[in-house]
């Protein structure tokens, strides 16, 4: 009888994969979406805007959509912005936008351009205005640094007024 008891726990734990609890690895790529909002200020931007654009405000959703490997290691990117602003004079034009690198306080170079140029601006006739742009490549290694650290990121539009840029926000 011992026999016929030992046999029928071998062959449970032989069905049961001998108690391994590990999840099964991916076979192939996966790809994830991680979404950024982010809230943009005149008061942000450094030095703060003064002039007749300082009420500035908007909001950017950026969206990264990234392809990892079977290691998780990023090895393809794209996003999409999507920014609406408000409180602007009425007329005021936006020209460009992009992800820079940078902690909040600090002016760096740009990362990522949205897309939004001088050629093709965003004119405010009421003073509010929108654009986005979808598909936007992105590097494996930015796409891996701005998921690593958002908070050593920022957005923010340029205007015609404020060509350094006009209202500004931390990705979070």
């Amino acid at each position: 009888m011992n026999k016929l008891v030992m046999l029928a726990c071998v062959t449970g734990l032989a069905a049961a994969g001998c108690g391994n609890d590990s999840p099964a690895e991916p076979t192939g790529p996966t790809t994830t979406n991680t979404v950024f909002t982010v809230a943009l200020t005149a008061a942000n931007e450094v030095p703060p805007i003064a002039n007749a654009e300082a009420g500035a405000t908007g909001t950017g959703t950026i969206t990264f959509h990234v392809t990892r490997d079977t290691a998780g290691i990023v090895t393809a990117s794209t996003v999409d912005f999507v920014v609406t602003l408000a409180n602007f004079p009425a007329g005021a034009t936006a020209r460009l936008s992009h992800i820079h690198t940078g902690a909040a306080g600090v002016v760096g170079p740009v990362l990522i351009d949205t897309g939004l140029s001088p050629a093709a601006p965003v004119v405010m006739p009421a003073g509010t205005g929108s654009f986005s742009f979808l598909g936007v490549q992105v590097s494996a290694d930015n796409a891996s640094a701005i998921l690593a650290n958002p908070a050593g990121f920022y957005l923010n539009v340029h205007s015609v007024l404020n060509g350094s840029g006009v209202v500004r926000g931390q990705l979070r």
